[in-house]
């Protein structure tokens, strides 16, 4: 017999939280956000670098991202001036603490998850 976990953990959760908690899964849950955040957190930092580690992510799918991802607060763009002009893409404190907590569904994603 399969017994289920209970999450005493979770006894109430307030509206306030539940739009917060909402809000961040949809960050993280739109189309190619997590890839993206995932392969810079995996060491890719320029544009190509996260085009060539997404597949099937858009040259204009990942500006649009990267910008949602830093207006949010979990990246930062660095604008090197030489010639030609380089732009790294790295997480922020706040970026590195979402990959960690993501951690755990990223192993979820490795054992039971189908790819699409």
């Amino acid at each position: 017999m399969t017994t289920r976990t209970q999450h005493t953990d979770i006894q109430h959760i307030d509206d306030a939280e539940c739009r917060r908690f909402q809000s961040s899964v949809e960050l993280v849950g739109k189309r190619w956000s997590s890839g993206v955040l995932l392969a810079i957190a995996r060491g890719a930092e320029r544009f190509s670098d996260i085009v060539a580690t997404v597949p099937g992510l858009s040259d204009r799918l990942l500006a649009q991202r990267l910008r949602e991802l830093e207006a949010s607060g979990l990246l930062t763009r660095e604008v090197i001036a030489s010639t030609p002009v380089q732009v790294r893409y790295r997480l922020t404190p706040r970026g590195d603490n979402l990959m960690e907590s993501m951690q755990p569904l990223v192993a979820w994603g490795q054992r039971w998850g189908t790819p699409r």
